[in-house]
C-alpha cells in the first residue's frame, strides 16, 4: 500500500515548478523532465505528479498523451482572452478599492510606490517588478472582495510570465511608471471609475510589451 504523502509536499513541489516557469528556467513548450525534477527536489514521482495536476489546473502545464507533461506555450489569443477577463476584474478592483481602502492600506500603497520609484531610478528591474506586483496585490486586497481576489489570482498565475517579464525597453518602463503615478493619484482622490480605467489600460500596455519582446507566440 502506498504511503500517504503530506499535503504540503506536493504544494511545495508545485511552488518550485511554478517559480521555474515564471523565471524562464523551464521554457514554453519544454517537456517536464520528471525524473530530473524528482532528483533535484528529493521527492518521489507521486508528489511531483500531484503538483503537475495543480499546475495543469492553473493553465501553466499541459498533459501530452502517453508522453508526460510540458510547459504551456503562451499565444497572443490565449493571453488576450485572459487579459480581457483580468482587465474587467482589475478594473472592478480599482472601482471598489477607492471607497473601501483604509488609511493604513493607502499608506502602504504610498510606501510601496516610493520603493518602486527608487528601484526604477536605479534601473534595478527585478526588485522593481517585485514591488510592482505588491502594489497591484495591495489595490486588489483593498477591494475587500474575496471572490474577486480569488478569481483574479487564479487567472494571474497563467500569465505571470508576461506581466513580470524582464524584457522591457526604456520607453515601456517609463510608461509603466507613469501609469502607476496615475493609479496612486486616482486612489488618493478616491476616484474609482478613473482608477478602474487606468488599471485596464495598464494591462493593455503589458500585452503590447509582451508582443514586442517575443514572450508570446503569434
Amino acid at each position: 500500500m502506498e504511503k500517504i504523502q503530506p499535503r504540503s509536499l506536493y504544494l511545495e513541489v508545485a511552488d518550485r515548478i511554478r517559480d521555474l516557469i515564471e523565471r524562464g528556467t523551464l521554457l514554453p513548450g519544454e517537456k517536464i523532465a520528471e525524473k530530473q525534477l524528482c532528483e533535484s527536489f528529493g521527492v518521489s514521482r507521486t508528489p511531483l505528479r500531484e503538483a503537475l495536476k495543480v499546475l495543469t489546473s492553473e493553465g501553466l502545464v499541459e498533459n501530452l498523451p502517453n508522453r508526460g507533461s510540458r510547459v504551456v506555450r503562451l499565444t497572443r489569443t490565449g493571453v488576450q482572452n485572459t487579459y480581457d477577463v483580468m482587465g474587467a476584474l482589475e478594473g472592478l478592483s480599482g472601482e471598489l478599492a477607492c471607497p473601501n481602502i483604509t488609511d493604513a492600506e493607502l499608506a502602504r500603497v504610498r510606501k510601496l510606490h516610493q520603493r518602486m520609484l527608487e528601484f526604477y531610478r536605479r534601473k534595478e528591474i527585478k526588485p522593481y517588478f517585485e514591488v510592482n506586483q505588491q502594489i497591484h496585490e495591495a489595490i486588489l486586497a483593498a477591494s475587500h472582495n474575496d471572490v474577486l481576489i480569488e478569481m483574479y489570482n487564479n487567472l494571474s498565475q497563467r500569465v505571470k510570465r508576461v506581466r513580470y517579464s524582464v524584457e522591457m525597453g526604456e520607453d515601456n518602463w517609463a510608461q509603466a511608471v507613469s501609469d502607476h503615478e496615475a493609479m496612486l493619484e486616482a486612489l488618493e482622490a478616491r476616484d474609482g471609475p478613473r482608477l478602474g480605467a487606468i488599471l485596464r489600460q495598464h494591462l493593455r500596455h503589458k500585452l503590447e510589451v509582451a508582443e514586442v519582446s517575443g514572450i508570446i507566440d503569434a
